[in-house]
C-alpha cells in the first residue's frame, strides 16, 4: 500500500512537471506555435532529453499535417508519448492555460490597453523577435534532417516555390505545400519498399 502510494507520489511530480514545462512555454512564446518549436526543442530535445532530434522532427511533421495547431498538437503528443492519455491531458492543459488567462484579462479593459503607447512599442518589439524564434526553428529543422538526396530536392523545391510564389505575388496556402509534399514522401516511400522486394 506505501509502496503503491509512493508511486502515485511520483507519478503526480512527474505529470506537475510536465504541466508547468508547457504552462512556461505557452507563458513565454509569442507568435504561434513555429515560434513556439524553438522553445520545445531546447526543453526537450537539449535540456530534458524526454526526445531525440530525429523524434522531434516526427512529431513537428505530425502536429502539422494533423488538425488543429500546432502548438497543442506536439503539447499532447509530447504528454502522450510521456504519461499516456493523462500526460496528453495534462501538458495540453498546460499549454493552452497562459493564453487563456492573457486574453481573458485582455477583454475586460481590450480598448484602453491598445491605446497604451508603451503596449505598442512592446509588441512591435515582440513582431521582431517572433520573426527570429520561427527562422532558428526552421534552421535548427534543417540542420536535422538526413543529408540525403530526396530530403535536399524537397527542401530546395519548397524554398524555390515560397521565393517565386511570393516575388510574383500568387497565393499559394501552406496547406498545400504540406499535401503536396506529403504525397510525394509516401509514394517514395512505398517505391523504395517495391525496390527493396525486387531484390529480395
Amino acid at each position: 500500500m506505501f509502496e503503491r502510494f509512493l508511486d502515485m507520489k511520483k507519478d503526480f511530480k512527474s505529470l506537475l512537471l510536465l504541466f508547468l514545462t508547457m504552462f512556461k512555454i505557452g507563458l513565454f512564446t509569442f507568435g504561434g506555435g513555429y515560434a513556439m518549436l524553438a522553445l520545445l526543442e531546447n526543453e526537450f530535445v537539449s535540456t530534458k532529453k524526454w526526445l531525440t532530434k530525429e523524434e522531434f522532427l516526427d512529431m513537428t511533421a505530425i502536429a502539422e499535417s494533423t488538425p488543429g495547431p500546432i502548438a497543442i498538437n506536439s503539447a499532447t503528443y509530447i504528454g502522450y508519448k510521456q504519461y499516456g492519455v493523462l500526460g496528453s491531458a495534462f501538458a495540453t492543459l498546460g499549454v493552452c492555460l497562459p493564453s487563456f488567462i492573457i486574453i481573458f484579462a485582455i477583454s475586460k479593459f481590450f480598448d484602453a490597453f491598445l491605446s497604451l503607447t508603451y503596449v505598442a512599442y512592446a509588441f512591435k518589439g515582440i513582431q521582431a523577435c517572433v520573426v527570429y524564434l520561427i527562422m532558428n526553428a526552421g534552421i535548427k529543422m534543417m540542420k536535422g534532417l538526413k543529408k540525403n538526396a530526396f530530403n535536399i530536392t524537397i527542401t530546395c523545391i519548397t524554398i524555390a516555390c515560397m521565393v517565386l510564389f511570393s516575388l510574383f505575388s500568387i497565393k499559394f496556402s501552406t496547406i498545400f505545400y504540406i499535401l503536396i509534399f506529403g504525397t510525394v514522401g509516401v509514394v517514395a516511400y512505398l517505391l523504395k519498399g517495391i525496390k527493396k522486394e525486387d531484390k529480395a
